[in-house]
């Protein structure tokens, strides 16, 4: 099947169930995909099919709303950051349900500008997705708006401090990515970034602990520092 940029959601989803690999779905799974509507499609194949097709916010409306993973991850690579709302935002974090789901829309997201809004808000939900893309926005945030005063950035360690004692799996660990991804944004954010982690490695809180220290392996060594010039 032939598909292009005027090729309709369904035209789209066909394709994708002509590309099913059922023998990639135990591989995903073990990663942690959420593999229920899955039809076990590489990233790869999946980009390719984006690059096809190019941006346009009706069909990713109607992607999203089949259900199917590969066609909601489509529809996170090819949604229009100028056309997506608040509103759009939140219905379609109320369907989270696997981290790599909300790591793709993390990046639409931000390049939407309404990481503002979304990630105080996604911050204090208690759904474990939801909480995840506040962190997986931070993470992006701190390394593609490259424009933002590093301030800004570093106002979001507040938030990371908070939360860093959740210990469900796929919150802490997206925690621990923006705690990072401050750190090595810039050497004016390294300081506070590593000044944190080593706080809560130093503590008792075993979610917060491993978060620290993890972060501060990577913050101190010799490949961060040289790039950092520190």
């Amino acid at each position: 099947m032939t598909l292009s940029p005027s090729s309709p959601a369904d035209a789209v989803i066909a394709h994708l169930q002509s590309l099913r690999r059922e023998e990639n779905l135990a591989g995903m799974a073990r990663f942690g995909i959420e593999t229920t509507t899955a039809l076990g499609i590489s990233n790869a194949d999946l980009r390719r099919v984006a690059r096809k097709i190019k941006p346009d916010h009706g069909r990713s409306l109607a992607l999203w709303d089949s259900g199917i993973r590969e066609a909601r991850l489509l529809a996170s690579f090819t949604g229009e950051p100028g056309k997506l709302t608040l509103e759009t935002a939140r219905q379609w974090a109320s369907d989270f349900n696997s981290w790599e789901i909300v790591d793709g829309v993390a990046d639409l997201f931000v390049d939407a500008r309404l990481e503002n809004t979304l990630i105080p808000e996604f911050a204090i939900d208690e759904r474990e997705f939801v909480r995840r893309s506040a962190f997986a926005m931070i993470a992006v945030s701190a390394v593609h708006l490259k424009n933002e005063p590093d301030d800004t950035i570093l106002a979001w360690l507040a938030l990371i401090e908070a939360h860093a004692g959740d210990e469900r799996n796929f919150v802490k660990k997206a925690v621990n990515w923006a705690l990072r991804q401050i750190g090595k944004r810039s050497a004016r954010c390294h300081g506070p970034a590593l000044s944190l982690a080593r706080t809560p490695a130093a503590g008792s809180d075993r979610t917060a602990r491993w978060i620290g220290k993890d972060a501060v392996r990577e913050l101190t060594s010799s490949a961060v520092l040289q790039k950092l010039n520190i």
